[in-house]
């Protein structure tokens, strides 16, 4: 039994590690062996990414596809644990509890990826939110917008854990179980009537409120604006690894599809994308515009859902994987421009490819891969995307997808040519260290391995389906 929980045990360690640290006195030196103990979390689950197997009487469930997504939940925090800098955002003393609550997260997370039932579920949901309540705040400089988010962020969760519940105790009353193959089964001969589509709707708005889907989107801007950097970069991206597994297992279950249902994910697809692209041409705070890029990214990966295929589910774990790195790698040129934990606006990008040709660089292959701009990950993963919607049918919103990705090309080049085209009236040269440069040349490559070599890792996660 042990064997099979091999990655959420190496978490939970990990989690109490630092909790062991946080009660020391002396405990402000946590931050310079994180990146090692990462590493271990993420080797454990590449080794166990065969494991095969059920527990909790079937509630929790062990295959290729769960074992995937969490290797890349412990990929993504490995990468977000030697992105950290030691600056002035997060108050030293307070390092320990934050990486703890970060691991917990984590762990929510991969729980949730295993979870085929509806408490189990809700149980790894709150386990993940909770401690991202907690971090939030953590912020050194306490001001008014930092604890407006963290309240906002609180009330939001709070109430999309409340709606989900709601229409999850419809969906028991109708199906008379809590596993998701019995309510596969069942729930598509209710779809017809009003109350059923509202208990799948109502149930979805916790997974959209983790994608930041529209109309569940309100909360992003704010937290983005008012958490700190490495905060803002770890709600901005591995929640919604897990979020979109969550939703691909669904889809998996369904042996039948309701015309109203998709109709109703086209719809949402439809708006998040076109809102959320439209209201980031004017944001001039970049982790404001990164936050409404967040919302028309989840109406893109929406196209791969609601295909109901085995290529659209493959695209869209495709599109997430490059979402993670293309997004950490604009976070990443934040954090280390931002020197005291400010946040970073367009006009502080002028002069950066003189001051710094690496972060400029960096930052225009993650912009070009957000615009869907060929050779790039984003431009496969897009690509792949609206050819599943269309080999369904669905042309309607691949034209809106179309159409919005041309949109977005406007803010995102804008962030290249700050940085390329506009001269600054004062220079001053940014080093870096060769760990900094490291990591920088470690996301122009995926990204771009990604889009001009595509296949090969398309064809892998296809055979996690």
């Amino acid at each position: 039994m042990l064997n099979l929980l091999l990655p959420e045990i190496s978490m939970l360690l990990f989690a109490i590690l630092f909790l062991f640290i946080s009660v020391k006195k002396k405990k402000g030196s946590s931050y310079s062996f994180v990146r090692l103990i990462s590493i271990v979390p993420l080797a454990i689950s590449l080794f166990s990414i065969f494991s095969k197997g059920e527990l909790f009487c079937g509630a929790y469930k062990i295959d290729l596809f769960s074992q995937l997504f969490k290797a890349l939940l412990a990929y993504g925090f490995c990468l977000m644990a030697f992105m950290f800098e030691k600056t002035d955002e997060i108050d030293e003393e307070f390092l320990p509890e934050y990486f703890m609550f970060l691991a917990f997260s984590v762990l929510g997370l991969m729980m949730l990826v295993s979870s085929v039932e509806l408490i189990t579920i809700v149980i790894a949901l709150e386990i993940s939110s909770y401690s991202l309540y907690v971090i939030v705040p953590l912020r050194k400089g306490q001001s008014k917008v930092q604890l407006e988010a963290a309240v906002k962020y609180l009330f939001f969760g709070a109430t999309a854990t409340g709606t989900m519940l709601y229409g999850m105790s419809y969906i028991y009353g109708i199906c008379e179980s809590t596993f998701l193959t019995d309510i596969a089964r069942i729930l598509p001969t209710f779809l017809s009537q009003p109350y059923g589509i509202l208990a799948l709707v109502l149930t979805l708005s916790g997974f959209f409120f983790k994608l930041s889907l529209f109309p569940f989107h309100f909360w992003a801007p704010d937290i983005y604006e008012g958490a700190s950097n490495i905060t803002t970069t770890f709600i901005a991206t591995i929640p919604k690894i897990a979020g979109t597994a969550l939703l691909i297992r669904l889809t998996m279950s369904v042996p039948t599809v309701s015309a109203q249902i998709v109709n109703i994910l086209i719809v949402l697809a439809a708006l998040s994308m076109t809102f959320g692209n439209i209201v980031g041409l004017v944001q001039k705070d970049i982790k404001r515009l990164l936050a409404y890029s967040g919302i028309a990214h989840a109406g893109y990966l929406m196209m791969g859902i609601l295909a109901f295929s085995k290529d659209g589910n493959t695209a869209a774990i495709y599109y997430i994987t490059v979402y993670l790195l293309m997004n950490l790698a604009c976070f990443y040129v934040i954090m280390l421009l931002s020197k005291r934990g400010e946040n970073i606006e367009l006009n502080d990008l002028v002069g950066l490819s003189r001051r710094a040709p690496l972060l400029a660089l960096t930052l225009a292959v993650a912009a070009f891969s957000l615009a869907g701009i060929p050779p790039t990950g984003g431009f496969a993963g897009k690509l792949f995307l609206f050819t599943s919607a269309f080999k369904e049918g669905y042309l309607s919103i691949v034209i809106i997808g179309a159409a919005n990705t041309v949109i977005s090309i406007f803010y995102y080049l804008n962030l290249v040519r700050m940085s390329y085209s506009k001269e600054a009236s004062r220079i001053e040269p940014l080093s870096l260290t060769f760990h900094q440069k490291a990591m920088c040349y470690i996301f122009v490559f995926l990204i771009l391995y990604m889009g001009i070599l595509p296949f090969g890792i398309f064809e892998v996660f296809r055979a996690a389906l």
